[in-house]
């Protein structure tokens, strides 16, 4: 089956072609500035300017034409309403023009399956560390349940706040990173682990009061260490609750080589198995999308009725009916 996934829940807009699970193409554009951050109507005005090249970018690297497309799949929940809105009116209107079957998917499981196809895991915790969204979740009975989350703001979103006391820009997370691999000094930083949850905002607040007080490389080696630490601990636990023993991280956050060595450590000490993903797997893309929604189209067999885009809707919400 050939299938073009649409991507635009928030930064990115991409477009992927796949046949079957095999992956022909992949193209994306990412917003980004030289300082400040993701403003929503920004956002969407650049998905409204890239789609099209984007779309057929992909069509041509796969060596396809959109009338061998043979089902469409985008981006439906959750993420930024402007943005998903525009993924949604490319897919129906190519749906509707060349009478093409359409489904909508959760953003987040998406990341998900495609993490499971790429590593061959087949019953894996996964570690979702995104700009909005940071949660371990795992299949059990019958949907994906979120084990520990963010209580206020997702790591990236975090990373991307911090950066900008620094500015750096957005996105400020690859920045960070590089910064921190020449920091050495430890600065002793609010840690908030509270049960299987994590909080950022106390950690934020005193960060914006001592950024003018420490050596840019030490604060960024010291939130690394201590965000991270923070992630890994809460993931071991939900590792030992639902007793699995695969763990795979993703989402943009998840490219970070430290908090990789980090999960790779804690994995070997578990006797569990932990595989990075390639890095334009991690981040946002549409070949998630699209596999996601072969996934669920083979157990349907026909188009969703409803494909109205939902900001909010949550990982245990939908049901998972290929497994």
């Amino acid at each position: 089956m050939i299938v073009l996934g649409i991507e635009s829940t928030a930064h990115t807009f991409s477009a992927s072609i796949l046949d079957d699970s095999d992956i022909l193409s992949l193209e994306s554009d990412m917003f980004t500035t030289i300082k400040g951050g993701l403003i929503p109507r920004d956002v969407a005005e650049h998905h409204i300017n890239v789609c099209g090249r984007i779309i057929q970018a992909a069509l041509e690297k796969a060596n396809k034409k959109i009338t061998d497309v043979e089902l469409i799949s985008f981006s439906q929940s959750p993420g930024i309403g402007t943005c998903l809105e525009i993924g949604a009116l490319c897919a129906k209107a190519l749906s509707q023009i060349h009478n093409i079957p359409i489904v909508g998917v959760n953003h987040c499981i998406a990341h998900l399956e495609i993490a499971r196809l790429l590593t061959g895991f087949s019953d894996p915790v996964m570690l979702y560390t995104s700009g909005a969204n940071t949660q371990v979740i795992a299949y059990q009975e019958g949907r994906y349940r979120v084990f520990g989350e963010t209580l206020d703001m997702g790591v990236g979103n975090f990373l991307d706040q911090f950066g900008r006391l620094l500015k750096l820009g957005f996105p400020a997370g690859k920045k960070i990173e590089e910064l921190a691999k020449k920091g050495s000094k430890y600065i002793e930083l609010p840690y908030s682990v509270k049960g299987m949850d994590v909080s950022f905002g106390g950690l934020f607040t005193n960060l914006s009061r001592m950024f003018e007080k420490y050596k840019v490389e030490d604060l960024c080696f010291s939130v690394e260490e201590t965000v991270f630490a923070e992630l890994v601990e809460v993931t071991e636990r939900a590792l030992a609750h639902c007793m699995k023993n695969e763990l795979v991280v993703t989402g943009g956050v998840g490219c970070n080589a430290r908090l990789q060595e980090m999960c790779n450590i804690m994995c070997k000490d578990r006797l569990a198995s932990f595989k990075p993903l390639p890095a334009k797997f991690a981040v946002d893309n549409a070949a998630m999308i699209a596999w996601a929604g072969i996934l669920k189209y083979n157990v349907q067999k026909k188009s969703d009725s409803d494909l109205t885009i939902n900001q909010r809707t949550r990982t245990e919400q939908v049901e998972v009916t290929w497994r």
